[in-house]
């Protein structure tokens, strides 16, 4: 009984989806000049548009590939969305850079809700008051002039690494990942990491694998376009991302909640403590909107610590994959660097001017292996 239920339920459901996609082409095409007109791209076929043809691990190389045969932006269909992808660089800057005002909002991606992201992050959130409340946060705590002073915290943090480097060079992944997240948890809640599985990092971890690849366009595409499918149960073929997405918001608010709770209970004994959530704190304690803001807080500080640990490391990770590639270019950043720092101590921020080809080792990091490389 329970099999020839589900039979029946998927077939009913996949008619659904031909039929609304059928009365959505008839009604394209009825619309003549009056439908939209996009930038060129690959054909798509009906319903699955150009899905079949996608790299799903790695989307940003199906993207490129097609931008070498229809130009710096191309349009695609995943399902019943459409995606407009800019390959350009300079495009980019003057779309969305010098004219922001018209491209600040994001698109609905129904998994942002699914896994608890729609009201904390602001990379995914839609334009409006929050969005502006979120982005002064941001820019509040962490512009380049507020980072200044925060070197002496991470220059500790480094020297750390360079220990634990030399007790584990087999654990340098690990290393790394706890430089990284130590880093940030300080700055943003002033709050000291255990050196090895503290249980934040591990939440943080747990949560950033789970919901990071499917908080996208291409992840989430069948169910934008057809939002029923979340009423039908996870084991329903194509809904692996509900699967994934249970027990999520409650890891989420975990969170959110746990380290915010520790600096407002440090405020408590300790007035004078100083990190972006503390700061923040004291500049709305008096707001008539206090709850509004702190909610607001809560959002930007997690949202903080969960990328900044995340894309810190992967870049340390791909530098030292680079320096394993090509020793020559390793023995030359080395040669610069004791050319200007003596047998008596290490580099430190002072010492970046007179580094440039370390500098330039750094930005072709980032060119080569981008962390976000769909922007």
């Amino acid at each position: 009984m329970f099999e020839g239920s589900s039979t029946l339920s998927l077939v009913l459901a996949f008619l659904f989806v031909v039929l609304l996609e059928s009365t959505r082409r008839l009604a394209w095409r009825r619309g003549g000049k009056n439908s939209l007109s996009f930038p060129p791209g690959p054909s798509s076929l009906p319903i699955l548009g150009n899905v079949l043809e996608m790299n799903s691990t790695a989307p940003w190389i199906t993207y490129e590939k097609w931008g070498k045969t229809y130009g710096d932006i191309i349009h695609c269909r995943l399902f019943r969305q459409h995606v407009v992808v800019i390959n350009s660089e300079k495009i980019a800057r003057d779309l969305l850079e010098k004219r922001s005002y018209n491209y600040s909002d994001r698109p609905a991606i129904v998994t942002n809700e699914l896994f608890g992201w729609s009201s904390l992050n602001a990379a995914l959130m839609s334009y409006g008051n929050t969005w502006r409340q979120h982005r002064r946060f941001y820019h509040q705590s962490l512009r380049s002039s507020a980072a200044l002073s925060y070197r002496p915290l991470q220059m500790r943090k480094i020297h750390e690494l360079l220990v634990d480097m030399l007790e584990a060079p087999e654990d340098f992944v690990r290393n790394i990942e706890t430089l990284a997240a130590s880093i940030i948890m300080s700055i943003t809640y002033g709050y000291e990491t255990e050196h090895h599985g503290d249980p934040l990092v591990s939440l943080v971890e747990t949560v950033n694998d789970k919901t990071m690849k499917a908080l996208t366009p291409e992840a989430s595409a069948i169910l934008t376009s057809w939002p029923f499918l979340l009423y039908l149960p996870s084991w329903f073929p194509g809904l692996n991302v509900k699967r994934l997405a249970r027990g999520c918001p409650e890891m989420l608010n975990e969170m959110v909640e746990k380290p915010f709770q520790y600096t407002k209970s440090q405020m408590a004994s300790n007035p004078a403590i100083s990190c972006m959530v503390s700061d923040l704190l004291n500049e709305i304690k008096d707001a008539p909107n206090y709850d509004e803001l702190e909610q607001i807080m809560k959002g930007t500080a997690a949202t903080s610590f969960s990328a900044a640990a995340e894309t810190t490391a992967t870049t340390l990770i791909d530098f030292i994959l680079a320096m394993v590639l090509y020793p020559k270019v390793q023995e030359r950043a080395q040669a610069e660097i004791d050319s200007v720092v003596d047998k008596h101590r290490l580099p430190n921020f002072e010492d970046r001017n007179s580094l440039p080809y370390v500098e330039a080792v750094l930005r072709e990091t980032h060119r080569w292996r981008p962390v976000v490389p769909l922007g």
